[in-house]
């Protein structure tokens, strides 16, 4: 991927990327489904979109040639820290400490289902620096995986997205210098909370696109092909109005995107729209998957058609880059409710 430049296509030329714009990266996110692999989408949005843009936004020169430069020709793989066993939706629970030791901070705490965990060469690691400062207390740091105390603690398994390695990961005493700061001190929540919309703004248009492959290509030929009660499953009323009700929803969420595009590479980001978007976009692909499930019968239920794996691979789409529920308290918090 990093040879052929699809790991940085809307990154700046002089890091190696190709210059483009975020329409560029968009592109990327539903073609990438035709691959038929959630996880290898999943591993891939998190190096491009989750993980990069807080270094290039606010790292140092420095920093961008050690990790952004490698990580956009495919030599370094990246992850981004932020899930604890104690604080998923509620970033502010965040536990993982680092406490300053002259020109070194020492970071002790734990980290899970961070995509790429074991595999990553770098985590984007978000930590409290001052636990009585609230938002003001967060720092990020760009900490090296294989530094002494970092460890990988095990890899989890999930229900999908098999292809994409997901990690438990601890940091004892872990020590690095003061210019593996991400940004500012005190500074880290900002850096995430921009990038979050990007993360939801990645994810629908993954799952937007990823529903058609459960109802179509092989998927669909099944009630073409399969008769029962001396007819084609597909020739019966419910069937087809099945379809044209999965077809209808999948377009409708289609130009729940079109925010996305045009306001992200005007810097006016449109968080209510791209919660929308997200949300709509999440249900509907999982809604897609369970609805094929059912119309292939136990056959759905059989790895050998593919169908139940699209499913599994889109059910996260509910739970990662804000889950229903946060979308939602976005959306009506936007609205002053």
């Amino acid at each position: 991927m990093g040879e052929l430049g699809f790991l940085g296509l809307d990154k700046p030329e002089e890091y190696g990327g190709q210059g483009g714009d975020y329409y560029t990266s968009l592109v990327l996110a539903e073609e990438i489904v035709h691959a038929h692999s959630g996880g290898r989408a999943m591993g891939l949005a998190v190096q491009t979109d989750m993980a990069m843009p807080p270094i290039l936004a606010f790292g140092t020169e420095e920093q961008k040639q050690q990790w952004l430069v490698p990580a956009i020709r495919g030599e370094a793989i990246l992850c981004l820290g932020i899930t604890e066993p104690d604080a998923g939706s509620d970033v502010a629970g965040i536990k993982t400490r680092a406490v300053r030791d002259g020109d070194e901070y020492v970071i002790n705490g734990s980290k899970t289902y961070i995509t790429n965990g074991h595999r990553a060469h770098a985590i984007v690691l978000v930590t409290k620096t001052d636990p009585e400062a609230g938002y003001d207390g967060f720092t990020l740091f760009l900490v090296a995986m294989n530094a002494p105390g970092v460890i990988r603690e095990k890899k989890l398994e999930k229900l999908g997205m098999h292809a994409s390695d997901t990690a438990l990961l601890a940091f004892q005493d872990v020590r690095v210098p003061d210019t593996a700061v991400l940004g500012q001190v005190g500074k880290g929540f900002l850096p995430h909370h921009v990038g979050a919309p990007g993360r939801a703004a990645q994810s629908a248009p993954r799952a937007a696109s990823r529903a058609p492959s459960a109802s179509s290509s092989r998927p669909c030929s099944t009630p073409a092909e399969r008769t029962a009660f001396g007819r084609q499953i597909g020739k019966f009323q419910v069937n087809r109005h099945k379809f044209a009700e999965m077809a209808t929803k999948i377009e409708a969420a289609r130009p729940a995107r079109i925010h996305d595009r045009v306001a992200l590479p005007e810097r006016r980001v449109p968080v209510r729209e791209i919660s929308m978007a997200k949300l709509y976009a999440a249900r509907v692909a999982v809604e897609v998957a369970d609805e094929c499930i059912q119309i292939h019968g136990g056959a759905g239920y059989m790895k050998e058609y593919g169908v139940e794996r699209v499913w599994r691979d889109m059910r996260l789409n509910r739970i990662g880059a804000g889950t229903d529920e946060i979308m939602l308290d976005v959306i009506g918090r936007s609205y002053g409710l």
